[in-house]
């Protein structure tokens, strides 16, 4: 995977580049916002990692800026910034995912392939009838689930909570969104009621060798093996 890296600190930069080259991936760099759009142009990387602080341009400005240039690329915004308000404008801007500094190198190397999935050959695939993730697949018509030709036993929340994830491949759906569709019209039950369903649906997951992984302060994902 080809990763784009702006960010303008140098121990930050290097680090990063050698940390992620280990694990496989191809980094490319820029420590200028100026000079980012052309570069991510010219390069055409599967994702960008895009700090906020930058000389020249700010991260902000450099997102719009290639979302207006037609720039699809998924970007993970990585910043010192750590406010909801921040990681709203970044999301609005056209981000794709958010991680705040300090952070956990074996996160941001997750939430990368994450994105890259949406653009690789191992993302999930999708006709007009079926959605497949990994060995996961769903048939939109009968709203079922199968796994080694078997159906996937489901309690009705279970199978509302997969659906969403399977219809948003690579995106981390917000535990907010996934409790209005898991829980329509409940007055009564609290957010972390979600996260049981998780649990529970975790366990049923296992054997497909597909992951339902948690994005702290952003949802839930799915992510196949």
């Amino acid at each position: 995977m080809h990763l784009f890296l702006v960010e303008d600190d140098p121990t930050m930069r290097s680090t990063l580049e050698r940390a992620l080259t280990r694990r496989g991936l191809r980094v490319s760099t820029c420590d200028h916002g100026a000079l980012a759009v052309g570069k991510w142009q010219a390069m055409q990387p599967e994702v960008v990692v895009l700090d906020l602080s930058l000389p020249g341009l700010d991260g902000l400005q450099v997102l719009e800026q290639a979302r207006r240039a037609g720039l699809d690329t998924p970007v993970l915004i990585l910043t010192a910034r750590g406010t909801v308000g921040d990681r709203v404008l970044g999301l609005n801007a056209g981000a794709d995912d958010y991680l705040a500094k300090p952070f956990d190198l074996d996160e941001l190397e997750a939430r990368i392939r994450a994105l890259g999935r949406r653009r690789g050959a191992s993302a999930a695939e999708a006709t007009p009838e079926h959605i497949q993730i990994g060995a996961l697949i769903f048939d939109k018509p009968s709203g079922a689930f199968h796994h080694a030709g078997q159906v996937l036993e489901l309690t009705p929340r279970e199978a509302a909570l997969l659906q969403a994830l399977v219809a948003r491949p690579g995106h981390a759906v917000p535990k907010e969104r996934l409790f209005e569709l898991v829980f329509p019209g409940a007055q009564e039950v609290q957010y972390e009621a979600v996260e049981v369903v998780v649990y529970r649906l975790r366990k049923k997951l296992a054997p497909t060798g597909v992951k339902l992984v948690t994005l702290r302060g952003l949802g839930y994902l799915l992510k196949a093996a």
